[in-house]
């Protein structure tokens, strides 16, 4: 079975409340961008068997608004602490325990570790011209091995990156 894995990163965070690091909420515009990108995958039938989030107040609401366009329940997202400050080595923990029936995984995360892990698993990504390869509420697209233990170096092929900021 092909599988399709989907990097999302979290909407704008508010950085005029104060708040630590973990519990930063996303401002307006986030939890717009947010809404969008739901909307979008929902146009495109990019629905995921499974959303894995960081439990990060900011992603956490992403993975939210993405999942209630999606027709998922809060409850049915997965909040996971790994993906908070992830590191290449957390997202492959992360991704190798997901199911084998799951052919389409959506994770919600921050950088620099999804850039990290995209970087890891595509070769030869070009940087857009303002330098940030996943913005707030950006959404990477890629096709995967057949198995998510196997995720070796450049083992996916990118098919889309999509920016909340560029839709309509």
């Amino acid at each position: 079975m092909a599988r399709t894995l989907m990097l999302l990163r979290h909407g704008k965070s508010d950085w005029e409340v104060d708040a630590d690091d973990f519990d930063r909420p996303l401002k307006k515009r986030g939890k717009k961008g947010a809404a969008r990108i739901g909307q979008w995958m929902r146009k495109q039938k990019l629905i995921p068997g499974l959303i894995v989030t960081s439990p990060a107040v900011r992603a956490l609401t992403t993975a939210e608004r993405v999942g209630e366009a999606l027709g998922f329940s809060d409850s049915e997202i997965i909040r996971d602490s790994r993906l908070y400050e992830a590191e290449l080595a957390d997202f492959k923990t992360v991704l190798s325990a997901c199911p084998t029936d799951i052919g389409r995984v959506l994770l919600v995360g921050h950088n620099p570790g999804l850039e990290t892990l995209l970087h890891y698993l595509v070769a030869g990504i070009e940087m857009p011209d303002d330098g940030k390869l996943l913005a707030t509420a950006t959404l990477a697209v890629l096709t995967m091995p057949s198995d998510w233990t196997k995720l070796g170096e450049h083992s996916a092929k990118l098919v889309s990156i999509t920016r909340a900021s560029s839709l309509s």
